[in-house]
C-alpha cells in the first residue's frame, strides 16, 4: 500500500491505495492552521499501513534536498503557513515531496491524458493558477521548482485591469484566476455569463501562457484544469484560436497537427491531485528499493 497527503489551500486529502482502480480510504481535512492540520493528518497516516508517502503540496516549496529547509512551505502568501515543515507526516518511511500541480502532473502522464508522452504541463486555473511542467519525463527543477503560474504575459487591447496577485499584481495569476474573474466583473466565476467581454482579457492571457510554455518547456500536450477552465466550456476555444494566432506555425509549433488535442482537459478530472501523491509515493519507494 501506498499513501498520499494533497495539501491545498483550503482542504487536505490523505488517500490510501495504488491507483485510480484500487482507493482504500481517503479522508479530507480543512486546512486551517498548520498545527491543526498537520496533526490531523498525521493521526488519519497512523491508522494506516503503507510503505512510501507521497506529499503534493501548495507552495511555494523547498526542494532542494540539500537544503535545511528541504521539504517547507516557503514565502507563501497562506497566512501561518511560510517555514511550515510537511516532511515529517513521513514518520521514517520513504517519501517524496513535490507541489501539487507537479503530482497531478505525474498522475496524468501515468494514468490520464498524458499517458505515452515524455513532455507534458498541467495547468489548474482556479483560485490559483499552478503549473505542473514535465520534461523528460520528470518535473523541472533548477533554481527552484516551475511558477509559471506567475510568469509575466503581454495585455490584449482594452485589457486595463490592475491584476490582483500580492506580488506581481498582474501576472498570469493576477489577471486569469477565479479571484481576479470576480474583481473583474463583481460576480462569482460561475454567475458570468458566457460572452461576457471578460472572458476573451482572460483566454489571451491563459493562451499567452500556453505560447511562452510551447517554446520553452516544450510540452507534447497542455492540459488545463481546475475549477474555472472545467466550469466554463467557451474558455477553451478562445484559447486554441488565439494561441494558433500567437504561434503562428513557428519552428516545432508547426507540427502540432490538431489544437483541440494540443490543448485539452485532464484525464482524471479533480482525482489528478489525490492521485498524483499516490504516483509521488510509488516513486519514492522505487528509490528506496534501488
Amino acid at each position: 500500500m501506498l499513501a498520499g497527503v494533497e495539501l491545498g489551500g483550503t482542504k487536505c486529502i490523505c488517500v490510501l491505495g495504488t491507483g485510480p482502480d484500487d482507493i482504500r480510504a481517503q479522508v479530507e481535512i480543512p486546512t486551517t492552521t498548520p498545527t491543526e492540520t498537520l496533526s490531523a493528518v498525521a493521526g488519519t497516516l497512523a491508522g494506516w499501513d503503507f510503505a512510501a508517502l507521497g506529499l503534493g503540496s501548495f507552495g511555494p516549496l523547498d526542494l532542494d534536498p540539500a537544503s535545511a529547509s528541504f521539504g517547507s512551505i516557503v514565502s507563501t502568501p497562506k497566512p501561518g503557513w511560510s517555514g511550515t515543515d510537511i516532511t515529517h507526516l513521513a514518520a521514517g518511511r520513504p517519501f517524496m515531496v513535490d507541489t501539487d500541480v507537479n503530482g497531478a502532473a505525474l498522475a496524468e502522464g501515468r494514468w490520464g491524458a498524458a499517458q505515452g508522452l515524455t513532455s507534458w504541463a498541467y495547468v489548474t486555473v482556479g483560485t490559483g493558477i499552478g503549473v505542473g511542467s514535465i520534461v523528460s519525463g520528470m518535473p523541472v527543477r533548477g533554481l527552484g521548482h516551475s511558477e509559471a503560474g506567475h510568469m509575466r504575459v503581454p495585455r490584449t487591447a482594452g485589457d486595463d485591469f490592475a491584476g490582483n496577485c500580492p506580488f506581481h499584481g498582474d501576472c498570469l495569476e493576477g489577471l486569469a484566476n477565479g479571484p481576479a474573474i470576480e474583481a473583474r466583473t463583481g460576480q462569482r466565476g460561475r454567475d458570468v455569463s458566457a460572452d461576457d467581454p471578460q472572458w476573451s482579457f482572460v483566454a489571451h492571457a491563459l493562451a499567452a501562457m500556453c505560447h511562452n510554455l510551447a517554446l520553452t518547456s516544450l510540452p507534447q500536450r497542455i492540459l488545463i484544469g481546475g475549477g474555472v477552465a472545467m466550469g466554463q466550456p467557451q474558455l477553451m476555444p478562445l484559447i486554441r484560436d488565439r494561441l494558433t494566432a500567437s504561434l503562428a506555425a513557428y519552428g516545432a509549433a508547426a507540427t502540432i497537427a490538431s489544437m483541440d488535442d494540443y490543448v485539452a482537459h485532464p484525464a482524471l478530472g479533480d482525482r489528478a491531485g489525490p492521485l498524483g501523491t499516490i504516483a509521488l509515493a510509488d516513486m519514492a519507494l522505487a528509490a528506496s528499493q534501488r
